[in-house]
């Protein structure tokens, strides 16, 4: 370990991602790794992708954790969450897609935040999965945050025709495995999985870091 290497871990010891305490090493603490709110797949199919997944539960200290990531610029954040999304999806997922992509932000959004953080897990997941990564989706139209409403239908309403298919060579006949931070009600994963199927890919999948409880109810 270099001499700024050194200095750089006196002046700002690891922490964990979850709860922020001080760890010698890692980047999970003993707690949080045992006591996180595991998810795995999600029961149901969608309306245009065929199965999801997502390690955790968006709860507690998942919440927060994704929060300080997506608005606190904590992009190193995206490390941990990546190797949590790729141990999942090596679980749930596998043999199911042959090419990585993700869920984009406006660029008004992306301007605002400095970075895409779909995009930036869907790289890491990608590169711990060696599998293919490629841009699919443009977001054509900003939109207002879905988080603020409270219906699927209003959701699903709110980003149709929000996006649309980039490199539809790369697609055509693939496999899909789609990447974004939060299932909620899965609106926006099936309007996104609508647009690739129509630009000519086989099938989509998606994988989230994490899940709505309510999204992994039977009735879903």
């Amino acid at each position: 370990m270099s001499f700024l290497e050194r200095l750089s871990d006196l002046l700002f010891p690891p922490r964990c991602v979850f709860c922020r305490k001080r760890l010698e090493t890692g980047d999970i603490c003993p707690d949080c790794a045992g006591e996180l709110p595991r998810c795995g797949r999600i029961r149901g199919r969608g309306e245009f992708f065929s199965r999801a997944a997502a390690p955790l539960y968006y709860e507690g200290r998942t919440r927060e954790a994704i929060l300080r990531y997506k608005f606190g610029g904590k992009r190193g954040c995206a490390v941990p969450f990546a190797r949590l999304m790729a141990a999942c999806a090596g679980e749930e997922l596998a043999g199911l897609y042959d090419m990585v992509t993700w869920v984009p932000v406006s660029r008004r959004r992306r301007r605002r935040r400095g970075f895409d953080q779909a995009e930036l897990l869907a790289r890491l997941t990608a590169e711990r999965l060696e599998a293919p990564l490629a841009a699919g989706l443009r977001k054509k139209r900003h939109t207002g945050a879905n988080s603020r409403l409270e219906t699927r239908e209003a959701r699903a309403a709110n980003v149709l025709g929000a996006f649309e298919a980039v490199n539809t060579k790369a697609l055509r006949g693939k496999r899909v495995l789609l990447v974004d931070d939060i299932y909620t009600t899965g609106a926006t994963l099936s309007e996104c999985s609508r647009i690739l199927l129509m630009a000519g890919a086989e099938d989509v999948v998606c994988l989230t870091l994490a899940a709505a409880r309510k999204a992994n109810k039977k009735e879903n």
